[in-house]
């Protein structure tokens, strides 16, 4: 019966994508077209643009309606999938790997002279590389720092032009945050969305999993006080809004839910994001912006996402579709996405210089180089081979949700995160015996 569900999936998914292409723009007939599913961000679409006048000859659309990984999945092997897709973890990676639609482009991109591993952001190598071969070219890169209201700032305050501690921070966020009579909260110190979680693990020398991937280790010491941290700012700080104020912070500004669009309604002085953040805080007047280094503990490490696009190895136009990673490995594609603000570009060479650090249409966005120096100390996103990444990810976020609202401690929370993950490691090495295999290899005979 599993086996009949699945089938009628996979067929139903092909049927959506093949109609869907049908009813697609028209293509001259003179152009070779190209399929690349990534997200429906506006700014894909100078992206697809600029390539297609760079390369006359080929025709590339956007499709952002079949991005989730398991319609990616199970298109490319029913032979119908994208030429080439987007990959955002080493989690996704891997899928894509077993399941043998990634086209390995080591040899490939060598010969055209890109250097994946040593020219890119650390941080962004793991969403192209996997066990030491080349599936991909790194799009972009988000890495957080901490946005500033210039405007909101006391007259007299002076930010650091460098490192400084979360509670050189706490005492500044305390000073600016406001509340009215009631205590309802008129004026956020700090803004943070908690799906950056692993920004402040890492900034206190935290880790999810073990240096081999065998066990995980997010009930750490350094993790229960990066969560607890978190947890501080919320309730005993009150420097962050809770989520119900936050929600009720939202109505009042009038401009919808969600800190981006919160700090651009000048409801928070300071927020944790990523450059990308520019490509909704431009839309705002009379925004004074500054940026500066997150505040860290114990590391001065930070958090970061980003992408990676993929060749499909079943597609039939393997050979145009490595052109579109070669355009992404261009000074065109990576100046576009610095002009854009869509994080900053994958490419460290393309990072510096007066093009980088003063774009002439917005010339009070003088901050570039923080976005510079927070990119080449960005940790990457953990993965294990030993259990799903998409799986963990959901069994941590679900004890943070607890932690968020104020109904378990950080320890506690960490701890049942912990047995979680280290269960389902358990159960995926009992049901594949040649992983048990791997993972006692990995652990050595002494542990």
């Amino acid at each position: 019966m599993r086996v009949f569900f699945v089938a009628v999936l996979a067929l139903m998914l092909v049927w959506t994508v093949v109609m869907g292409r049908l009813g697609g723009e028209s293509v001259d007939p003179g152009r070779t077209p190209l399929v690349w599913t990534s997200d429906d961000n506006p700014l894909r679409k100078e992206q697809v643009a600029l390539f297609n006048r760079l390369h006359p000859d080929l025709n590339l659309t956007l499709d952002p309606a079949n991005q989730g990984m398991e319609k990616v999945i199970v298109q490319s092997i029913g032979g119908v999938g994208p030429d080439l897709f987007d990959c955002r973890d080493a989690n996704q990676l891997s899928a894509y790997v077993k399941a043998g639609i990634a086209l390995d482009v080591t040899d490939e991109l060598r010969g055209m002279g890109i250097d994946v591993l040593g020219e890119t952001w650390p941080a962004m190598r793991s969403v192209a590389v996997h066990e030491g071969r080349v599936y991909g070219v790194p799009t972009n890169i988000g890495a957080n720092a901490l946005w500033v209201n210039q405007d909101l700032l006391p007259r007299g305050v002076v930010l650091p032009s460098g490192a400084w501690t979360w509670s050189e921070f706490i005492a500044l966020a305390q000073r600016v945050t406001r509340r009215d009579q009631s205590g309802r909260v008129v004026q956020a110190g700090l803004l943070f969305d908690w799906y950056n979680w692993p920004h402040f693990l890492y900034g206190f020398g935290g880790r999810v999993f073990s240096s081999d991937g065998t066990r995980c280790v997010i009930d750490s010491a350094e993790a229960v006080q990066a969560v607890s941290l978190m947890q501080d700012l919320v309730y005993r700080y009150k420097v962050t809004p809770s989520p119900v104020e936050e929600a009720g912070m939202a109505g009042q500004g009038g401009w919808g839910a969600g800190n981006i669009n919160l700090f651009g309604a000048k409801r928070g002085v300071f927020a944790l994001g990523g450059r990308w953040w520019l490509a909704n805080l431009r839309k705002f007047d009379g925004l004074r912006l500054g940026v500066v280094e997150s505040p860290h503990g114990t590391r001065r490490e930070f958090g970061a996402v980003g992408r990676a696009t993929l060749v499909n190895a079943n597609g039939p136009r393997r050979t145009e579709a490595l052109r579109f990673l070669s355009y992404l490995a261009s000074p065109e594609y990576n100046g576009l996405v610095n002009d854009q603000a869509d994080g900053i570009c994958a490419f460290a060479r393309y990072a510096q210089g007066d093009a980088f650090e003063h774009n002439p249409s917005y010339p009070a966005e003088d901050f570039n180089l923080v976005w510079r120096s927070v990119s080449a100390r960005a940790v990457a996103p953990e993965s294990s081979p030993y259990v799903n990444g998409q799986l963990a990810n959901r069994l941590i976020e679900r004890q943070l949700d607890l932690v968020r609202i104020g109904q378990k401690m950080a320890r506690d929370a960490l701890r049942d995160a912990a047995r979680d993950i280290n269960r389902e490691i358990a159960r995926s090495l009992d049901e594949d015996p040649a992983l048990r295999e791997r993972w006692e290899a990995a652990r050595g005979p002494n542990r």
